[in-house]
């Protein structure tokens, strides 16, 4: 089976610049361990469907930060849409909600 391409929106990318390096590798080996293969497999508290809100569909939990996504099984493409510490991310649901 295919992997899944993850793409990086631009808001994601102005997370992703604003980590500490050591944040920043363990994000990236998280994000393609467990997003590469089967993106839409929740996992306990690893990956946990979104419901409530529009956009994102997915949360990823990394330690400390939380990597939000959308999911197109069709191109076989993940589109991360930001990457938070989980102290933003109450925050980001207000913006989020319908």
């Amino acid at each position: 089976m295919a992997r899944y391409a993850i793409l990086l929106r631009p808001s994601a990318v102005k997370d992703f610049d604003r980590l500490r390096k050591y944040d920043a590798a363990a994000i990236a080996d998280g994000m393609e361990r467990f997003l590469g293969d089967r993106p839409a497999r929740e996992s306990g508290s690893r990956i946990k469907r979104l419901r409530g809100i529009s956009s994102p569909d997915f949360r990823l939990r990394l330690g400390e930060h939380r990597v939000f996504y959308n999911l197109n099984d069709e191109e076989r493409r993940v589109d991360v849409l930001r990457i938070l510490h989980k102290d933003e991310t109450a925050e980001y649901y207000e913006e989020v909600k319908p």
